[in-house]
Formats: C-alpha cells, structure tokens, sequence
C-alpha cells in the first residue's frame, strides 16, 4: 500500500472543535475524561453494536474514511452489501470497506473529520473507557424511556456479575437488515449531566424525512441489506465496578469476505480487535506514548530549529553567488564593445486595443482566469481556502489534530 508522509507545521496545536465546544489545545495530549467521552460518543452510542464497532474501528483510519465517502459520493446508487463487494479490493483497513454499506454514515464521519479523529483516539488508547461511555449513555436514554426494542432492532440487557448494571445490548431486528438511528442527544437521554460538554447533533440528511419511521424519540430510515458486512461486535466484560474488561470483537470468517487482498486474520487473537497503525498514513497519534509505541517520528524544536539554520545559511549562500554572477555579468558588459544603435521603425506603432472586461477581469478582486495568463501563472487558481491538501488529492473538513499542512505520497 502506498504511503503517506504528514508535513507538519512549526505553528502550535489548535483546539479541535466538535459543534461549539472543543478541548483546549493544552488537553491534546491527556486521556479523555468521562464528561469529553460522553460527549463524543452521545451521538452513536444507540446505534446497533456491530455498526457502533464498525463506525469506531474506521475513525482509527481517518483518512481512509475521507476516500471511502468520496468513493460512495462517486458512486451513489450501491449501497449494502453491493457496495461492500464493489470496494473489496480496495486498500483500506475493512472497517472503512465495511462502512460503505452506509454511506450516509460514512458521510457524516468524513464532514466531521476532527470529531471523526478523537472518536478515533479513543478507541486506540482508551478502549476501556469508551466501553464504560457507552453503557452510560445507553442506561440515561433506557432510563429517560427513549431506549427500546422497535420493529427496527433488539435491545436486551447483560447481568454483570456481583450485581452490577447490566450491559445494554443493541442488535438489529432482522440480521440481515440493518437500520441507522437518528436521534437528538440533547433529548433522547433525558437531562444531561455536563453543562460544560454539551453533545452535538447530527441531523438526519434531507432527504431521509420521506422514509422515516418514529419510535419514541428515535428516527429509522429505509434498511440496508448489509448483513455480510457486519464483522464486528462488542464483547461485553465486567470489571469491578464498570464495562472496563469490554473490547470490539471481529468475526474473521466475514471479515476475509469483506477484505480479501489485505485483511491479516493473525492480528485478531481470539476475535478481539487490534489496531493496525499501517492504515493510519500518517495522522498523528494523540499522545507522545502512542506516537513512540507506533513510530511516528516528530522532529523537536532543536530539530527544527537546526534545520531552519540550515536552510539560512543555504539561502545566504544562494543569494552570495547570485550577487557574485550579477557583478560578472557587469564586468562583462563594460568590456565588450558597444551594440550600433538600430534605427526607428518609420512604420507607426498600431494602437493596443483597449482590453475587454473579460480579459481584465475584476481590477479590485482579480477573480479573472486570464488574470492567470497575464501574470503568466495557473489559470484555476481559485481554490477553498477551508479544505486541506494531501497528496494529490484535496480533502474538506478541516485540519487532523489541528496540524497544519498535509500529507504526500
């Protein structure tokens, strides 16, 4: 698989935001707290539990879930397990391939790429405590009323032992049919417990009014034919006093089905899920720890600053003997003997004519495309000040872990 190199900048780490409320850039490196974890997690926690795992496992993969929704964009009429088959060859961790069966979800992952990425930062390094965020949300919402079996999906309940909560357990209804809920955070878990982390909310798209069915406080479109492409799972597992001995589980039959040419079944010990840091193409990792336990090399400020003497000194050095050529050229023009002086052209000058507003352009914006030629430049130069470049493709969406730059092959 090709890779990717990220080119960061020298500027300081900006907070990333979900909705209107973000961490501060001095939080970027510390584990979530509970309050931030139910925050991220509020708006899929009520999702079935082979397509929660799914949606968590792709966020680890950020940029591959970009290029997973642009493919779904490019091809807008397969869906379900036909658009998992179309994709079975492409490079991407199976999780992503998988999350095409959905491609609203997948959608909604790509627009909301920071939110996307801390998703994923918690499924690398807190696993635990995202079981533990996600059994809270389910037991506020079972508790305000607004959690319950429908026509769409199954929900039981798993008794700890030593007489714990139980876990709450979403499963579709049919297995074969699966069904995205749509629903308001800020509602359907009744009054919620952090003023400081409000939860955002992703509405449903425009269109999905006109197939929807309402239980309770739930939305449920049409279902997805997507029951090959649901791999993964959750393995509930008590610990004490949470869901902390809990893990994503995959099934290894259906996934090799999903991902043939690069699915390595010897990574799931015993079902459970193991990140693969080869899928990551370089976003960076949340904390230092990570970014050594999977080697992805930050040059520090010494580094930097060295290279920045470097690249004076090479400047100084270029501009030296650029100086050095201008002053031989001078000499060289003062010894060689004077040019004749031609004679004017008894033929008058024809008058330019006057350039069209076309040609001109826009003199107070320079939005023109010939402006380009004129300046002997790029005729498109137009671009979307919002959208970040990788590679030789241009992503929207906004910055990996506030990072400036991106990534090249």
């Amino acid at each position: 698989m090709k890779r990717r190199q990220l080119l960061i900048g020298s500027g300081a780490a900006v907070a990333m935001v979900i909705g209107s409320h973000g961490l501060r850039a001095q939080d970027a490196n510390k584990p979530f707290t509970s309050e931030q974890l139910d925050q991220m997690l509020a708006p899929i926690a009520l999702y079935p539990d082979a397509l929660l795992a799914q949606v968590l496992m792709a966020a680890t993969y950020p940029l591959e879930v970009v290029e997973a929704a642009r493919w779904s964009q490019a091809h807008p009429t397969l869906k379900g397990d036909q658009a998992v088959q179309a994709v079975k060859d492409q490079s991407w961790d199976v999780s992503v391939k998988s999350l095409t069966a959905f491609p609203q979800t997948l959608e909604m992952m790509s627009n909301k790429l920071d939110w996307t990425q801390r998703i994923g930062d918690a499924m690398i390094g807190q696993q635990k405590e995202v079981a533990d965020s996600i059994q809270r949300l389910r037991a506020k919402a079972a508790a305000a009323g607004n959690l319950k079996s429908t026509p769409q999906q199954k929900v039981t309940t798993q008794a700890a032992p030593s007489g714990g909560s139980s876990a709450i357990v979403i499963e579709p209804a049919n297995p074969e049919t699966i069904y995205v809920p749509y629903y308001n955070p800020n509602v359907v878990y009744g009054t919620w417990p952090y003023p400081a982390y409000p939860p955002s909310y992703y509405p449903p798209p425009p269109n999905y009014a006109a197939a929807t069915a309402m239980t309770g406080l739930l939305m449920f479109g049409l279902g997805v034919a997507a029951g090959a492409a649901m791999f993964g799972g959750w393995h509930w597992g008590w610990s004490g006093s949470g869901w902390g001995n809990s893990y994503t589980s995959v099934n290894v039959n259906k996934a090799v089905n999903i991902s043939a040419n690069n699915f390595d079944a010897n990574r799931y010990r015993d079902g459970q899920w193991q990140f693969d840091p080869a899928h990551r193409d370089g976003v960076p990792y949340r904390t230092e720890a990570e970014r050594q336990q999977y080697n992805q090399v930050r040059p520090d400020a010494q580094q930097r600053e060295q290279f920045r003497g470097q690249l004076e000194n090479r400047n100084q050095a270029n501009q030296e003997a650029n100086r050095q050529a201008a002053r031989n050229d001078v000499a060289n023009r003062e010894n060689r003997p004077a040019e004749p002086q031609r004679p004017a052209e008894s033929r008058p000058a024809e008058p330019r004519p006057a350039q069209s507003s076309a040609w001109r352009g826009d003199e107070g914006r320079g939005t023109s495309a010939f402006q380009g030629i004129e300046r002997g430049g790029d005729v498109n130069r137009d671009y979307d000040r919002g959208s970040q470049s990788w590679g030789n493709r241009s992503f929207s969406g906004g910055s990996f872990g506030g990072h400036p730059g991106g990534f090249r092959r």
